[in-house]
C-alpha cells in the first residue's frame, strides 16, 4: 500500500479536496483526484493509497447514496476521521459572462437542491446540466460545454474561470459531511465524543422488525445520530440500513448493542468508531443513568456476586 497517497473525488477544486486539505496528515502525503467515488474507494481496497477522502451526507439533500451504498459492499474499509465543511457556492463562468448571458448551469447532482431558489429568483430559464462533481462542471464551462458551473469560489482560479457571483445557498450553515477511509484496523482510542458507523441487514421482514433492530440501541442508552435505509439489490423490499449512534465501540453500552445486533441480523458490517467532528472539545451528552460504563460494571459485578450467594 502507498502510505504517502491519499484519493479524493476529483478532479482539482472539489469541496472534496477542500475537505481533505484541512487535516494535519494531508499536508505529508501526495493527493490523488479521482472520476469518481468508487474509483476512490477502490484504489484504497486495491493498495494503491492510504486513505480515500469522500462526501457521505450533506445537511440539505441527506445521505450520498453512493458512498454509503460502495461502504456497504465489496473488500471492507473503515472510517477513521470525518470532516464537516461548511458549503457555499460560487457561479463561474468564462471572462466577460454576464448573468443574462447564462442559459446553461452545471454542478454535481447534490449541489442542485443547494442552489434552486437561487436559480429560481435568478436564472429561471436556464437548463441544468448535471456534472460528475462541481469541479468538473468548472471544467466544461471553461471547455465551453455550459456557460456556468455552481462549484467553490477557490475553483475559479485552477480553471480560468471568474465568480460571477458568490456565497450562493438556498439554507443558511448549509454543511457537508467528509469521511477519510481506510483499510480495516483496529480503531483509534476513544475520546469521549466519538461516533461508531455500521450497515446492518434485516434476517427477514416482519412486523416490527425494525423496532426490534432499534431496540439494541434504545436499551442500552445509545443515541442515534442517523439512520438510512438501502435497497440491497436483491429485489424490491429488501433493505439495508446504514447507521450512526454516538460513542466507541469499546464503549460498554455500544459495544453491547452491537453485540445484541450481531446476534440477531444475518449481517453487520463495522465501519469504524472515530472522533465526532467540531465536538472534541465541547463532549456530548452524558450518559443517561444506568448506559454508563461505571453502570455495567457495577451490575456485571452485581450478578457475579449474586452467583456466588454475596449478593
Amino acid at each position: 500500500m502507498s502510505a504517502s497517497r491519499f484519493t479524493y473525488l476529483g478532479p482539482e477544486g472539489t469541496f472534496t479536496e477542500a475537505a481533505l486539505r484541512t487535516l494535519p496528515e494531508a499536508a505529508t502525503r501526495e493527493l490523488v483526484p479521482m472520476v469518481s467515488v468508487p474509483a476512490v474507494l477502490d484504489a484504497v481496497r486495491g493498495g494503491e493509497a492510504a486513505g480515500a477522502l469522500v462526501p457521505i451526507e450533506n445537511s440539505v439533500e441527506g445521505g450520498v447514496t453512493t458512498t454509503i451504498d460502495e461502504l456497504a459492499v465489496g473488500a471492507p474499509l473503515m472510517i477513521y476521521r470525518e470532516v464537516l465543511l461548511p458549503i457555499a457556492f460560487a457561479l463561474l463562468v468564462r471572462p466577460g459572462t454576464q448573468l443574462a448571458d447564462i442559459k446553461t448551469v452545471t454542478g454535481h447532482p447534490v449541489a442542485q437542491p443547494q442552489v434552486r431558489k437561487w436559480l429560481a429568483a435568478h436564472l429561471p430559464d436556464a437548463e441544468w446540466e448535471s456534472s460528475a462533481s462541481n469541479a468538473d462542471g468548472a471544467r466544461r464551462v471553461r471547455e465551453g460545454q455550459v456557460d456556468g458551473a455552481f462549484a467553490g469560489e477557490f475553483a475559479a482560479a485552477v480553471y480560468g474561470l471568474e465568480p460571477l457571483v458568490t456565497d450562493i445557498h438556498d439554507a443558511k450553515n448549509a454543511e457537508t459531511r467528509f469521511v477519510l477511509v481506510g483499510r480495516p484496523a483496529r480503531p483509534a482510542a476513544p475520546t469521549g465524543a466519538d461516533k461508531t458507523s455500521v450497515v446492518i441487514w434485516l434476517g427477514d421482514d416482519h412486523p416490527g422488525a425494525l423496532m426490534e433492530l432499534l431496540q439494541e440501541y434504545a436499551v442500552r442508552g445509545v443515541n442515534l445520530i442517523r439512520i438510512e435505509s438501502r435497497p440491497t439489490g436483491e429485489g424490491l423490499g429488501r433493505y439495508c440500513f446504514s447507521v450512526d449512534c454516538e460513542g466507541h465501540i469499546t464503549d460498554r453500552r455500544v459495544g453491547e448493542a452491537l453485540m445484541g445486533l450481531k446476534r440477531t441480523c444475518p449481517q453487520v458490517r463495522f465501519l469504524g468508531s472515530y472522533p465526532r467532528a467540531g465536538l472534541a472539545a465541547a463532549g456530548v451528552a452524558v450518559p443517561r443513568t444506568g448506559t454508563s460504563d461505571a453502570d455495567f460494571t457495577a451490575a456485571s459485578d452485581w450478578l457475579n456476586r449474586s452467583l456466588d450467594g454475596r449478593a
